[in-house]
């Protein structure tokens, strides 16, 4: 396998997670740090015994949370020393993991970490081993890794995280331990590889969003779909209001067309008066409103054509009968038919200048001179060429 196979595994949780950050809240450059704390022992898997010639570890890591799936840390070992040399640390690496969370990869991510949590660790770094002068040289090598972490979220905020990190370990290129060069250069061998177990506390860094983690991004804002939605409700409602009224004015309008109809398909009824005069004599008609003895606007131009005649036929007389409709009593009815006609007679008189002796005027009564009895509050002027007495 070459260097570059193992370097793709460890940075593949970049690319996987480029384009999946938009769909939450807190995942800025500065969002999603963690600092974590190591500690635990390494042991080889080859030529020793398994705890006998373990070593204690520990160490750093700083993390980056690309997505709830994905992220990135960046760690530095050492092994504290168990040979007869005066080194303190006999060993250290620096080196760069890559972790997919198995839970939120084929479970979905909730929007808050659960309580245990499973990653899967792969990542490349750099060893070197720390030797007194004179005893044998210093040697720098490739380190790979690959484990997995049992992660513990911790609190109500989740900002804390207990660790359990199981892994192999394995070291490639520079130089064997006799001094000679090494020929594999990344041989996953258990010869050169070693058991790693690790545990530690992880302090999640809070984020812009005000949590500890990332949290579940809506494509929405609540508060503007409730007001669309109560602009789309009162907009149906006036809708159908507005409909209903459109309803009842077609059906007002089509009773009103039923009533046209009806009104062209029924016989005319005419009111006909035939009245037996003299070739010489006409009749002029004053209408009055129901119990009126005055003479309205509209009634004037009857009145005006009597005058008209008169003045030029000065031979001509008039006479007046008042009419009144049967309503009241016979004694009112029969002083309102006066007033009417002498209304008309002093019209004549005293606007139009005709002399009083031309002019008779006797009120009649209730009238029935028209089928309709409201018809009959009238003062009707039969002109006559007759000389004046």
């Amino acid at each position: 396998m070459k260097k570059r196979s193992l370097l793709a595994i460890a940075f593949a949780a970049c690319t996987l997670a480029a384009g999946a950050q938009d769909a939450y809240v807190g995942n800025k450059f500065f969002d999603n740090w963690s600092l974590g704390y190591r500690f635990g022992g390494i042991t080889p898997l080859a030529h020793s015994a398994f705890f006998k010639g373990m070593r204690a570890t520990t160490g750093l890591e700083l993390s980056k949370q690309l997505t709830p799936t994905f992220g990135l840390s960046f760690e530095g070992l050492a092994a504290i020393n168990t040979s007869v040399s005066s080194n303190a640390f006999d060993a250290a690496n620096l080196g760069v993991n890559g972790r997919v969370n198995l839970y939120n990869l084929f479970g979905g991510y909730q929007g808050t970490p659960r309580c245990f949590e499973i990653e899967a660790v792969a990542g490349l770094g750099l060893g070197h081993d720390f030797n007194n002068q004179g005893y044998t040289h210093d040697r720098t090598y490739i380190v790979s890794r690959f484990g997995f972490n049992f992660n513990f979220n911790m609190g109500e905020q989740k900002a804390w995280t207990f660790n359990i990190r199981p892994a192999l370990v394995y070291r490639s290129g520079g130089e064997k331990y006799d001094g000679s060069k090494q020929s594999e250069r990344l041989a996953l061998s258990k010869n050169r590889g070693a058991f790693e177990l690790l545990a530690g506390i992880t302090y999640h860094f809070k984020n812009s969003n005000g949590e500890h983690y990332m949290t579940i991004q809506k494509p929405y804002n609540q508060d503007e779909v409730d007001g669309l939605n109560k602009t789309i409700n009162d907009l149906r409602a006036a809708n159908a209001r507005q409909n209903e009224a459109i309803s009842a004015a077609n059906a007002e309008n089509a009773r009103l067309q039923n009533a046209v109809v009806e009104a062209q398909n029924t016989a005319k009824q005419v009111e006909t008066i035939v009245k037996n005069t003299h070739s010489k004599s006409l009749e002029s008609v004053v209408t009055f409103r129901q119990g009126r003895t005055t003479i309205s606007a509209d009634q004037l131009p009857n009145v005006e054509r009597i005058a008209t005649y008169m003045k030029n036929n000065p031979k001509s007389t008039v006479s007046i009968k008042g009419y009144a409709s049967p309503e009241g009593s016979a004694e009112v009815n029969a002083r309102i038919a006066q007033q009417r006609a002498d209304a008309v007679k002093n019209m004549l008189i005293n606007k139009y200048k005709i002399k009083a002796n031309r002019i008779t005027a006797e009120g009649q009564g209730v009238g029935d001179l028209f089928s309709e009895p409201d018809w009959n509050r009238v003062s009707v002027a039969t002109l006559s060429e007759n000389d004046a007495d």
